[in-house]
């Protein structure tokens, strides 16, 4: 059953992308780690820790220290450490839910945030549903309250 609903989500997916290519949204699946929901975890075990672009450039040291925690997690745009996409804002809807996250990691491929997030886009369905398809914006930086 999930392959069916899997196949036919990115099959309208992708029809929506080619019949609307000015269409602002992007789309990205998202799962959630429970690393990312662990407030005393250091910032120097992901990517966007140190470096140029790095959040401890900006004062924070662990998860629980940025303020928009623990709506954060790995994003698609973080390719690696470092990467100029670190910090950035992103506003992801799920069933007309809409939740705003800060990219503390590279997502690879998808988002990958803290169960608490997750829960709060699937109204507490992480566990269950473990991978959901989501549209995604950047969105300024107040928004995530950085």
């Amino acid at each position: 059953m999930y392959s069916l609903i899997t196949t036919t989500t990115t099959l309208l997916l992708a029809l929506l992308t080619r019949a609307y290519p000015t269409l602002a949204l992007s789309f990205a699946t998202l799962s959630y780690d429970t690393s990312y929901g662990v407030g005393t975890n250091p910032l120097t075990t992901f990517a966007c820790s140190d470096g140029v672009n790095g959040l401890e450039q900006k004062g924070y040291t662990t998860l629980n220290s940025l303020r928009n925690f623990p709506y954060i997690g790995g994003a698609p745009t973080v390719l690696d450490w470092n990467d100029p996409n670190c910090g950035k804002c992103y506003l992801l809807t799920y069933g007309g839910t809409t939740i705003s996250i800060v990219a503390i990691d590279a997502g690879l491929g998808e988002f990958v945030v803290s169960p608490q997030a997750m829960d709060a886009l699937t109204g507490g369905q992480a566990e269950t549903l473990g991978r959901v398809y989501v549209t995604y914006v950047e969105a300024d930086p107040s928004k995530c309250q950085l």
